[in-house]
């Protein structure tokens, strides 16, 4: 049988229509079983699997293959025997009597089963990628991503954008995350930049009149890594000119109205609309996870002369808030004090709680204030009989990441988020800059070139820790899945903004030169957003980690143990990029 490789069919794509009809198919062994007589193979590849029958004078060559052998087999379809049918498979009702096989290559034992089930470690799996990618739950992922990424791409097409190729060698305009640098060989002593976003060349095309420009892009920051985020990373990064944040919005809650029913999910046509300030007040997290209940209250006023001088001092020098808790009041001693470490690594010194019971009230706290004094902060929450309220005073910052972690942390142990329930939302209005006390200067809470709200600009030299940004985020289920904002376009106001964060005009000019001459010739109003397709996979696929749904991830110390990168490279290469590496350098043992 001679078949053009694009013409032949796949595994998975043969029913009781093909019935009789004489087919080829390659794939790889997933399974043989021996019936003495029968050969039973299960033949697999990207879509799913078919059952191959060798019988007669086609037995020995069954009877030798073995997982994970490719094999190229020539047969005809029939209906499997009566009461043999698996109809939880596309091709359960038929199998494929086997007239040739030939076997193209033979497998050794792989080192785990290529199952769904495997109890191989993820160390394992990453090292023989290749096997672990054969797996059907991964290569579900994969179909995803692509179908994903072209729906994407022809939905932008038909609102009229532009996809436009940005560099990958670029300037290093340190701001925010670590750049990975790349020696130049023809410049000793210079160096190329990863880019971390196409930001800059975004808004040059804007400058250009390319108007609506999107691109899958590649992206690297030498950041710190965690389950959602990866050293390099793929974002749907998008800009258009002459808009305002409701034609972003528009458009995002309609690409998401075309991809996220690919799984089922139905996002809403228009999304909610939260402020920053609302959402850390509320719930202690700027991605607010809005499934549940468990929002943060207000407390400090209840401090004022309560006679406990540890709550009294917290409301004088930060906030008080808390978290009630219905039917908590069954946490035990040790799981209270659990709650207090829980808390610690965020700033907290730890969590003071107050139960209402069929008893009265408990506390560490009831000596210091009484019962009738605790009966206030429980009143306060709104407590009825059974419930715990848990409150950390601190610091702002502190009280809200504590409490907020904690708030996502409580709904997990209780069985508090709804399985079948997804919250989209927006978060605006976040802060323009935010404060360091350690370096005792302002960081953009985005980007340099986000533009403050228009009433705002006024505050931008007296106030500039009061000023809200024109920035947005799209939040899903408690996880943020992209940002943006409205862009600067105006020199006089990009220079303010860098004054803002201490770059004074000679660096804004060395760094960012080429911008602000561009912005000398006519510059749209324009803004974009990107958002991160990795995380946004992970969601669609119900994963727990970015990791399985990239082809060829990172470990989350920055290492691939397919390849073994990073690795150490030759004398010669090092002595032509003008370099030298100190000893201590390479992997420890």
């Amino acid at each position: 049988m001679t078949q053009s490789a694009w013409d032949r069919p796949w595994c998975a794509s043969f029913n009781v229509e093909n019935l009789d009809q004489e087919v080829e198919v390659v794939g790889w062994v997933r399974r043989r079983r021996d019936l003495g007589g029968l050969v039973f193979v299960d033949l697999r590849d990207r879509t799913g699997i078919v059952q191959l029958v060798f019988e007669t004078e086609m037995l020995s060559y069954g009877e030798k293959l073995s997982p994970e052998d490719v094999v190229r087999v020539e047969g005809t379809i029939r209906r499997r025997a009566e009461g043999q049918a698996n109809l939880d498979l596309p091709t359960g009702e038929i199998e494929i009597r086997v007239s040739a096989c030939e076997v193209l290559t033979s497998a050794q034992t792989p080192p785990f089963v290529v199952e769904d089930d495997t109890n191989a470690s993820e160390e394992l799996r990453l090292k023989h990628r290749a096997l672990d990618l054969r797996r059907p739950k991964m290569v579900r992922n994969l179909i995803l991503r692509h179908r994903v990424v072209a729906e994407a791409r022809r939905f932008f097409d038909e609102m009229e954008f532009l996809e436009v190729e940005t560099p990958i060698l670029t300037r290093s305009t340190p701001e925010g995350a670590r750049d990975f640098l790349v020696p130049s060989r023809v410049h000793k002593g210079e160096f190329y930049a990863l880019p971390q976003s196409p930001q800059l060349f975004k808004q040059m095309l804007q400058v250009a009149g390319v108007g609506r420009y999107v691109q899958i892009a590649r992206c690297f920051r030498d950041e710190d890594l965690r389950a959602d985020r990866q050293p390099e990373f793929t974002q749907i990064d998008v800009e258009a000119s002459f808009i305002t944040e409701e034609d972003i919005f528009f458009l995002i809650e309609r690409l998401f109205g075309r991809i996220f029913p690919m799984v089922g999910i139905d996002p809403p046509e228009t999304f909610p609309r939260l402020s920053y300030a609302e959402c850390m007040e509320r719930f202690g997290s700027d991605r607010p996870d809005t499934r549940f209940g468990l929002e943060l209250v207000e407390l400090g006023p209840k401090c004022e002369g309560c006679g406990f001088r540890v709550l009294e001092s917290a409301a004088e020098e930060g906030r008080v808030k808390g978290i009630l808790l219905p039917g908590g009041a069954d946490y035990s001693r040790k799981q209270l004090d659990g709650l207090t470490e829980f808390v610690k690594p965020f700033g907290a010194a730890g969590v003071l709680w107050f139960k209402l019971t069929a008893d009265g009230v408990g506390s560490p706290a009831k000596k210091a204030l009484g019962e009738d004094g605790c009966r206030r902060f429980l009143e306060a929450a709104g407590a009825g009989e059974g419930d715990l309220l848990l409150v950390v005073g601190a610091p702002e910052r502190t009280v809200f990441a504590a409490l907020g972690a904690l708030r996502v942390h409580l709904a997990g142990e209780r069985d508090l988020i709804p399985k079948d329930r997804h919250d989209f939302l927006w978060v605006t209005d976040f802060p323009l800059l935010e404060h360091s006390p350690d370096d005792d200067r302002y960081f953009a809470m985005h980007h340099p070139f986000t533009a403050p709200l228009p009433e705002d600009e006024v505050l931008m030299e007296s106030d500039p820790g009061a000023v809200r940004a024109r920035a947005y985020d799209v939040v899903m289920d408690g996880v943020e899945l992209g940002g943006g904002s409205i862009r600067i376009h105006s020199a006089q106001l990009q220079r303010q903004m860098f004054a803002a964060l201490g770059i004074d005009s000679a660096e804004a000019d060395e760094r960012f030169g080429f911008l602000l001459e561009a912005f000398r010739y006519g510059v749209p109003p324009h803004g974009g957003i990107a958002l991160g397709l990795d995380r946004m996979i992970m969601l669609m696929a119900g994963r727990d980690s970015i990791r399985d749904v990239i082809a060829f991830p990172k470990t989350t110390s920055a290492s691939c143990l397919l390849t073994e990168a990073p690795s150490g490279v030759d004398a010669v290469q090092l002595k032509e990029l003008g370099l030298k590496v100190e000893s201590g350098g390479g992997r420890n043992p």
